[in-house]
């Protein structure tokens, strides 16, 4: 883990950059939220980011988080956490319990476990659509044609906490084509969130009207290896 300090100072740096970026196309810096993507982080490392004002985290894999937020949550009742890696149907009633968004339905089947997990349980996490925005075969997320579909699916029918888009560009082409592709996907469904933007590319992704961006290794450095096991 890399020193408190450096974590502290990393989080002010990419503060003041998304200022900076806000402002240069005249939007307001609080539009815009910072999800610390602490995916392999120990608790400690999070802990720093805690005491540095950071308190809106990302986590990839339902059962990481399980093993590090709740006893976060209950030392820091303001945390809140973000799913932003693949949902495995089998995990959803963990999901649904730890996290205040999940950022990745991309299929019908999700949806409906979604749905039926919500209404069993009573809470109601907000839920953005994974949008496969450069047709990746490899990726996840629902294609661009198919987003209307799926987008009927989640509001009109089961009527999910449905917020916004979420995509991850690919890493051999210019990103911002594709965050102008999502916002105006985003438009066009009245979908006010959109979750796009990482640690090399996020100041592209507000100028293009992200109003989440995930950020890890510019916060955290490197991530260590993760530990082996299911997701």
């Amino acid at each position: 883990m890399i020193p408190p300090e450096t974590i502290a100072a990393s989080l002010a740096e990419i503060h003041r950059r998304i200022v900076a970026a806000a402002a240069s196309c005249g939007r307001p810096a609080g539009d815009i939220g910072l999800v610390a993507v602490s995916k392999t982080q120990p608790p400690e490392a999070i802990e720093a980011a805690i005491a540095a004002g950071q308190m809106l985290f990302g986590e990839n894999r339902v059962q990481e988080a399980a093993a590090k937020f709740p006893a976060l949550c209950q030392r820091h009742p303001g945390v809140r956490l973000h799913l932003i890696g693949p949902l495995q149907t089998n995990k959803i009633r963990d999901a649904v319990a730890l996290f205040d968004a999940i950022e990745t339905v991309d299929r019908e089947k999700l949806a409906r476990g979604l749905a039926a997990e919500m209404a069993r349980s009573g809470r109601r996490p907000d839920c953005l659509i994974q949008v496969n925005i450069g047709h990746e075969p490899q990726k996840a997320g629902v294609l661009p044609a198919a987003l209307a579909g799926l987008v009927a699916l989640c509001r009109d029918e089961l009527a999910l906490p449905l917020t916004g888009l979420m995509a991850i560009p690919p890493v051999d082409q210019p990103a911002a084509p594709h965050f102008a592709k999502l916002a105006e996907l985003a438009s066009r469904h009245r979908l006010p969130a959109l979750s796009m933007g990482m640690s090399a590319d996020f100041e592209a992704a507000i100028r293009a009207g992200a109003t989440l961006v995930r950020v890890g290794s510019a916060i955290f450095g490197e991530r260590p290896a993760p530990d082996p096991g299911p997701g």
